[in-house]
């Protein structure tokens, strides 16, 4: 149930609906409701949303959402990741409370979405470390 003045869902830009459908689908196992040919919806996976049609996507280096993900194996999502056609824009590092890596992903989002494509902004993928809690997201806009 929305809970008054909290954010209740959240809204991307994507070039291509299809590819970022099967992205998300094969790395995080998401499932989504089409609405139109131009949107699909999302929810239950942190925080309820959709992507909608756009000719061009955001970037975070312009401002636009950063999104985390929580992982408990850092190794097998990068590889799930990969699979599907994502490209790894930072490679896995140490920061404090576990390990992360950026990616793009094969077609355009606001998150940087778009292999070797700066204009899109990056996700970031986090791996909590083993005796933390729970390693919350963040997003931007």
């Amino acid at each position: 149930m929305p809970t008054h003045e909290k954010i209740d869902y959240v809204e991307f830009p994507a070039q291509d609906l299809a590819a970022t459908k099967a992205f998300f689908t094969a790395i995080f196992g998401w499932s989504f409701e089409d609405y139109d040919p131009d949107y699909e919806a999302f929810s239950d996976e942190g925080l309820d949303g959709g992507f909608y049609r756009a000719d061009q996507a955001g970037s975070a280096e312009r401002g636009s959402a950063l999104l985390v993900f929580c992982i408990e194996a850092l190794e097998d999502t990068l590889a799930k990741m990969v699979a599907a056609g994502g490209f790894v824009s930072t490679p896995v590092s140490d920061f404090p409370g576990g390990r992360r890596f950026h990616f793009t992903g094969p077609a355009a989002m606001n998150s940087r979405y778009g292999p070797h494509r700066p204009e899109h902004a990056r996700h970031v993928v986090r791996a909590k470390a083993p005796d933390q809690g729970h390693i919350g997201g963040q997003a931007t806009s």
